[in-house]
């Protein structure tokens, strides 16, 4: 009976323990690119100056200030546009171009010579994230003009989570490791 008892016991310790000894599986959520997956996504995104994204900011940035806010401001055009991160919160989320640019403000209600002014525009283009789910989407914000603070502080939340997190640690700025804006 005893040796029965033992026999069973170690029919089942044995592949337990050897299962624990494998290490970890190769295909975990984590370990796994999000293109590879049963529902793939594809990191084929736009470039952060292509035409298409910047335009899509321009409409939509007066199509709201126009319906919401009744304000004049427009977006003449972009200067200074620059990629701050590609896939920059892991492989396993969904792609994302982290990108920032100066936007060209005009604002006709001001005088000739204070009508134009430079703000920062922070944006993400995404894969999947255009209507239903076709094709890339832009998320953006200019700073100052996010009057229902979806992005605050200072649009911060488009950015890398990495890049947030570097600029909340003041002695990292000591290293030289503040994220550059």
């Amino acid at each position: 009976m005893v040796r029965a008892i033992f026999g069973l016991l170690l029919l089942v310790a044995l592949p337990s323990a050897a299962w624990a000894q494998s290490g970890p599986a190769d295909n975990s959520l984590y370990g796994t690119p999000s293109e590879a997956r049963w529902s793939p996504f594809s990191a084929v995104l736009p470039t952060c100056d292509d035409p298409g994204v910047l335009s899509t900011i321009t409409g939509r940035f007066a199509q709201t200030e126009n319906t919401f806010w009744g304000g004049n401001h427009a977006i003449a055009g972009f200067d200074g546009v620059r990629e701050i991160g590609f896939r920059a919160n892991g492989l396993s989320y969904i792609p994302r171009r982290y990108c920032v640019a100066r936007a060209m403000m005009d604002d006709p209600r001001l005088p000739a010579d204070d009508r134009r002014r430079m703000r920062t525009a922070v944006y993400s283009i995404a894969a999947n994230a255009g209507i239903i789910g076709w094709s890339w989407g832009v998320e953006w914000c200019v700073v100052g003009l996010d009057r229902e603070h979806a992005y605050a502080p200072d649009c911060d939340v488009l950015r890398p989570i990495i890049e947030r997190s570097i600029g909340q640690y003041k002695w990292l700025a000591d290293y030289g490791l503040k994220a550059r804006y």
